[in-house]
C-alpha cells in the first residue's frame, strides 16, 4: 500500500504554498512526492499582496529551491494516494502539459483526496474537471474557475467531495489538516 502523495510544482512554484504542505504530509507519515515537468531542481517565490498596496497586485520575491523527485512524464497516478496543487505563477503553464492533465483526470475520476491553492486552481480547471465544483482560491483566479464552470467561494476552507481547497497560504492552518484526514481515511480503507 503507497503512502506517495504527489505535490505539483514548477519554477515560480509559491515557497510557503509548497512547503507546508510538503512538511505536514511527512508528519502523518506520508511521502511526499515532489513532480515537475522535469525532474530537475525548481525556484520557488513568495507571494503577497502587503495591506500597504491597493488591488490585487502580487509583490513577489525569491524564495528557495525544492527538488522534483519525478516527471510529470513517468508518474503513473494510481499508485500514488492523493495530489496537492501549489500555488504561485507555476499553475500558469504547468496546467498546459499534457501529462499533468492525464493525471489530473486520474485524481478526480478515482475520487482520491485532493487539495489546491491559491493559483493551483488553472491546473484542474483547465483539464475540465471543476464543473458544479465548489472550491476557494484567491480572488484574482475567480474568474479561471468560474469559467471552467466551478463555484468560487470566498472561505479558508471549502470541501466539495474529495476536493479541499484554501485561498492562499494565510488558509494553510483551516485546509490541510482536512486534507490530511482525507489522506489517513483513504490509506486506512485501503490497508484494510
Amino acid at each position: 500500500m503507497s503512502n506517495k502523495v504527489l505535490i505539483i510544482v514548477g519554477d515560480a512554484t509559491e515557497t510557503v504554498d509548497t512547503l507546508y504542505p510538503y512538511y505536514r504530509l511527512q508528519e502523518d507519515g506520508f511521502e511526499p512526492v515532489v513532480a515537475g515537468p522535469e525532474k530537475r531542481r525548481y525556484h520557488m517565490v513568495m507571494h503577497e499582496i502587503p495591506p500597504d498596496w491597493d488591488g490585487m497586485v502580487t509583490r513577489e520575491w525569491e524564495g528557495y529551491t525544492i527538488q522534483a523527485g519525478i516527471a510529470f512524464k513517468d508518474i503513473k497516478p494510481e499508485e500514488y494516494l492523493g495530489i496537492f496543487f501549489s500555488g504561485g505563477r507555476a499553475p500558469e503553464y504547468t496546467r498546459y502539459n499534457p501529462d499533468l492533465v492525464r493525471i489530473t483526470k486520474h485524481f478526480f475520476e478515482a475520487g482520491k483526496p485532493i487539495a489546491c491553492v491559491c493559483h493551483g486552481v488553472e491546473i484542474p480547471a483547465y483539464a475540465g474537471c471543476l464543473k458544479g465544483r465548489r472550491m476557494a482560491t484567491v480572488p484574482k483566479c475567480k474568474f479561471d474557475l468560474e469559467v471552467c464552470g466551478g463555484i468560487f467561494v470566498n472561505e479558508p476552507c471549502v470541501v466539495d467531495g474529495n476536493l479541499v481547497s484554501g485561498r492562499t497560504y494565510h488558509d494553510h492552518g483551516q485546509y490541510i489538516g482536512v486534507w490530511i484526514k482525507m489522506l489517513i481515511e483513504a490509506r486506512e480503507t485501503r490497508a484494510s
